[in-house]
């Protein structure tokens, strides 16, 4: 736990464990199907590990989380009061975007956005076998602009490196664009129009590559 607040109030008492710089979005991670630690590290990837482990430490003790082990396999599952926390994560999304909606350059980042967006493959609509995205971001240092992201199975999984498999389509885009399509802000047909993303490959797969990812949860949320 953090620091008391030494204030009866609820609010005050539930803070003073989640208002530690990551802790609320370590939870976000985890009520969002994240497990393991490395997976929440690649939600979180300016998080430092040694600060990762010491909040799940903090939320395990808290009675939150419970840190399940199987042989070498470490989980850490919500319990019935991280679920609960859930509700608030998207109250708190929601309101970011309603009023806070604006982004710096600092916090676009191409390794969070394609790990959002694989959790949002729509499986039915992606053809049948392994299908392999290229994502390449024209305007990011070159140690993060080539990305892969593979579905096979009813499964995604986003690579740093060439996997080796055959390429289906290719997206080249922006890093704000593209961030903003996935927000919802920016509708793919006028950002493929305006030249701020592009979609390469044969015709049916291009033009289909667009419906393969819903968007955010967040991004039906009324601006005001």
């Amino acid at each position: 736990m953090g620091a008391s607040y030494h204030q009866f109030c609820p609010v005050a008492k539930a803070m003073e464990l989640l208002d530690e710089r990551w802790t609320l979005l370590v939870v976000r991670e985890l009520v969002s199907g994240s497990e393991r630690f490395n997976e929440l590290r690649r939600g979180l990837p300016r998080m430092s590990p040694t600060l990762l482990s010491r909040r799940l430490h903090q939320l395990v003790r808290a009675g939150v989380v419970e840190r399940r082990v199987d042989g070498a396999d470490v989980r850490y599952v919500p319990t019935a009061a991280g679920r609960e926390l859930r509700p608030v994560v998207e109250a708190l999304g929601a309101w970011g975007v309603r009023w806070i909606g604006e982004m710096g350059d600092a916090d676009l980042d191409p390794k969070l956005l394609l790990w959002d967006m694989h959790r949002h493959v729509d499986h039915d609509a992606v053809p049948p076998g392994r299908t392999v995205v290229r994502f390449r971001f024209r305007d990011v240092p070159t140690t993060q602009r080539d990305w892969w992201m593979v579905i096979a199975a009813g499964e995604a999984d986003v690579c740093d490196s060439d996997p080796g498999h055959d390429v289906t389509v290719t997206v080249t885009a922006d890093l704000r664009a593209l961030v903003q399509v996935w927000m919802g802000d920016l509708e793919w047909a006028a950002a493929l129009r305006g030249g701020a993303v592009e979609v390469t490959g044969p015709e049916a797969l291009r033009r289909a590559a667009p419906g393969w990812f819903t968007l955010s949860p967040f991004a039906a949320v009324p601006r005001p």
